[in-house]
């Protein structure tokens, strides 16, 4: 080991880690230069940059985590590692949305006692740069947008183009435009030739019908848009398929989200794969997982087909290994993607935790979505009055389109909560009656869904319940009240009835 004899100041110049070759400001016994002379700021900087990202994952974990998803949203693997990390801090990562989201992953104050962050734009695959600030001009100078005819009648189509608003819609940004994703995919075509045509005509001057009216009376110009198909949605599973492809993870709900309950009811223990490295070897565990590969190989013995799997649940990933006699009997059930129930035993090897399969099953996500739980009354807040008289009553056409109406914005039935009370007119009688749908017709989003009842022909507002102010039971369905001014008394009325619907 050589001793340092003297120092000395030799001006200013670049330092790295290995040394400089000439003049240095460490001199040795035996007059030769440093050549592993480590720079200690080096070490002093990481040690500070270390200090202050612990700091503020401490005291500002929303705006860090946000931070450090935006720095690495072109990378989804990251991107879901860090999801997961949110998760584990009680952080709630919310899906894009087309009004709200910005370029990057922003901090929001949707739940005080909870933080949220929003998706950014930029992490969304096949939407350019030069789209996502094409859009947020549009909304900054204009406002948010009401539909997706509006939005392809504002944007630049060139730059946004269909690839673009096709990823939009799949993985839910536009959502909040038209939550039927299936329909809004249909509809594109048909919005992006209207916008084009009245591009067109302003280029020429030209205005239709419906545009002078609009421009006279101050109303909206899209009544002249084509009406969007009457299609039912996609199945959750392809809607959450879409959603990982885009984005990397589930927005609408993980396919693993209720497991434990149906693993519970079924009388089966499993496993969650962030404890897979506290089992003891050769343990036999259940694990219900979703497949995110599956690597078929032949052995080199007798060349026999076998599989390495990489599976994840919400709490963590692992590997596991398929051998040719089990893989014989479950090949046709390793599909990426899929909800499946895997039973083996814990493999250590190599400091390395895995799984050997020995049974599997395909869980549908049918499987793995309980019933509604009870609503507590205190929890109806809101419901959706609709108009409806009986001549339309006696039409089955009408009423299984309000059907499919509603029951696109039901999708989640854990989360609705709002319940659809008819208002039913006798035709050509001053009567009234109400009758409240079943809980499968509850909503989430009510305020969207009055809008869509509108659009179709229902007519329907949004009702906040008030208190009941100790009124008690009052007559359920007083006459002669117009449906734009419903009274208190009618609508406390119809509140004890839901309350005892609960109760019930």
């Amino acid at each position: 080991m050589v001793k340092i004899k003297s120092r000395k100041l030799v001006s200013t110049q670049e330092v790295y880690d290995i040394g400089v070759e000439r003049d240095h400001n460490f001199i040795l016994e035996n007059g030769l230069v440093a050549s592993n002379c480590f720079n200690k700021s080096h070490s002093t900087a990481y040690g500070y940059v270390t200090y202050q990202t612990a700091y503020l994952k401490a005291n500002y974990p929303v705006e860090y985590m946000a931070a450090l998803l935006t720095s690495n949203s072109g990378d989804q693997d990251k991107v879901q590692k860090y999801i997961a990390n949110c998760q584990e801090l009680n952080i709630t990562v919310q899906g894009p949305d087309i009004n709200r989201s910005g370029v990057d992953f922003t901090p929001v104050d949707a739940n005080p006692e909870k933080g949220t962050i929003l998706f950014g734009l930029s992490a969304i695959k096949n939407i350019g740069d030069n789209a996502i600030h094409c859009i947020l001009a549009e909304r900054e100078a204009n406002g948010p947008f009401h539909s997706l005819a509006d939005l392809c009648d504002r944007i630049n189509l060139h730059t946004v183009n269909s690839r673009a608003l096709e990823a939009l819609i799949k993985c839910g940004a536009l959502d909040g435009l038209n939550s039927n994703r299936k329909q809004a995919l249909e509809y594109m075509p048909l919005a992006i030739k209207w916008a084009q045509d009245r591009a067109k005509e302003q280029e020429t001057g030209q205005l239709n019908l419906f545009d002078q009216l609009a421009v006279m009376t101050e109303t909206s110009t899209f009544e002249s848009a084509p009406v969007p198909p009457n299609v039912a949605d996609f199945p959750v599973e392809e809607k959450l398929q879409f959603e990982k492809e885009l984005l990397g993870f589930y927005v609408s709900e993980h396919p693993l989200k209720n497991a434990g309950r149906i693993a519970e009811h079924l009388g089966i223990t499993v496993v969650s794969l962030g404890k897979l490295d506290e089992q003891k070897s050769r343990t036999k565990i259940n694990v219900l997982v979703v497949l995110t590969e599956v690597k078929q190989i032949l052995t080199k013995k007798d060349e026999r087909r076998m599989a390495f799997l990489q599976m994840e649940d919400i709490e963590g990933k692992a590997e596991a290994v398929v051998f040719p006699d089990t893989y014989e009997q479950v090949q046709e059930l390793l599909i990426p993607d899929t909800p499946i129930l895997i039973e083996g035993k814990v493999d250590r090897r190599d400091d390395r935790t895995q799984l050997i399969v020995e049974e599997a099953k395909i869980l549908k996500l049918d499987e793995l979505t309980p019933l509604r739980p009870a609503i507590a009354p205190t929890r109806i807040t809101e419901m959706i009055l609709l108009e409806l008289t009986t001549d339309r009553i006696n039409t089955p056409e009408v009423l299984d389109r309000l059907k499919v109406l509603l029951e696109e914005h039901s999708a989640d039935k854990t989360k609705a909560t709002v319940p659809a009370v008819a208002i039913i007119v006798k035709s050509g009688d001053r009567h009234r009656a109400a009758a409240i749908c079943g809980p499968n017709f509850w909503v989430q989003d009510c305020h969207n869904v009055v809008t869509a009842l509108n659009s179709a022909g229902f007519p329907a507002v949004v009702y906040s319940l008030p208190p009941l102010n100790g009124m008690g039971n009052l007559p359920p369905f007083p006459d002669q009240i117009p449906f734009q001014h419903i009274t208190v008394s009618y609508l406390n009325s119809i509140r004890s009835i839901l309350q005892q619907f609960d109760e019930a």
